[in-house]
């Protein structure tokens, strides 16, 4: 009996530790929040080109920021933002630079 209730907790336990870590992933902006937040602060799109230049340039062949929708950029940003360790901020610059340019 005590070993399926240990069972049962170390079960729930990490459960909750996996909802809690997920939950506490930032997703990359959507394009509602992106044009908001572009529109508070007009240095987001200058920013995001020099990053993208920047950063995204050093593995990829420059691409036209027009050859991915919106939800596919923000994919794709959430994917880099991995893999190419980039800060939520970068992360953001970089997407409304993106899709401001669609």
């Amino acid at each position: 009996m005590k070993i399926k209730s240990l069972s049962a907790i170390s079960g729930i336990t990490i459960v909750a530790i996996f909802i809690s870590a997920t939950m506490s992933l930032q997703q990359p902006a959507t394009a509602a929040e992106t044009t908001a937040t572009a529109q508070n602060d007009p240095m987001q799109f200058a920013r995001g080109a020099k990053a993208w230049a920047d950063t995204c340039a050093r593995c990829h062949n420059m691409r036209d920021a027009r050859s991915l929708r919106d939800d596919q950029w923000r994919a794709a940003m959430a994917h880099m933002r991995i893999r190419a360790g980039l800060t939520a901020k970068e992360t953001e610059d970089i997407l409304a630079f993106l899709q401001g340019s669609n």
